[in-house]
């Protein structure tokens, strides 16, 4: 069965300096046409950076979107035009501490139904923990959380954060299965 769409005609409502807003006309597998309304996002990057100690290296931050403080893996946005989301993820976790041995943990798309973003997930040894270096807008409080505790969390809904509940439970499984 075809389920692919056919864009027909792309209007832009809204160009910021982080989001693109747009409604799409669509021609369905059916025939008919359809409003498609997409959220365009450069993407990001989360790291699920671990400790000698076992430990996940955790930051908490308020969210404005949701006007709280949410606990989170560290995260970052693609720079536009960015398409190297490796060095991306080494730069975001350099406002809190140095990691080595990358490993990609794959791609989630956090919200398919009206963003095109895909954020990128990673997992990381700490080589050292330093002082943090966050953003000049952005305040964050680091915390090191033992990795299944934060498992433990994620599953008793403490981190509702959809990047950090995904790369903590692909983060468990390798550290599990002994693939790190």
């Amino acid at each position: 069965m075809n389920l692919t769409e056919k864009t027909l005609k792309k209007e832009y409502q809204y160009q910021g300096k982080i989001l693109k807003m747009r409604v799409d006309e669509v021609e369905l597998p059916n025939g008919n046409t359809a409003k498609r309304e997409v959220v365009e996002h450069p993407g990001g990057v989360t790291i699920a950076a671990l400790t000698d100690d076992n430990e996940l290296l955790f930051v908490r931050q308020f969210r404005y979107p949701y006007e709280t403080v949410l606990l989170e893996l560290p995260a970052g946005k693609l720079d536009p035009g960015e398409n190297q989301p490796l060095e991306a993820a080494k730069r975001e976790l350099q406002e809190e501490t140095v990691g080595k041995d990358y490993i990609s943990l794959g791609t989630f798309y956090p919200s398919a139904g009206f963003c095109d973003e895909v954020l990128h997930l990673y997992f990381c040894k700490v080589a050292s923990i330093g002082a943090s270096h966050p953003d000049e807008d952005e305040f964050i409080e680091p915390i090191l959380i033992p990795i299944e505790k934060a498992v433990e969390m994620v599953l008793n809904n403490e981190i509702p954060d959809g990047k950090t509940q995904v790369a903590v439970l692909k983060a468990a499984m390798l550290v599990n299965h002994k693939k790190v």
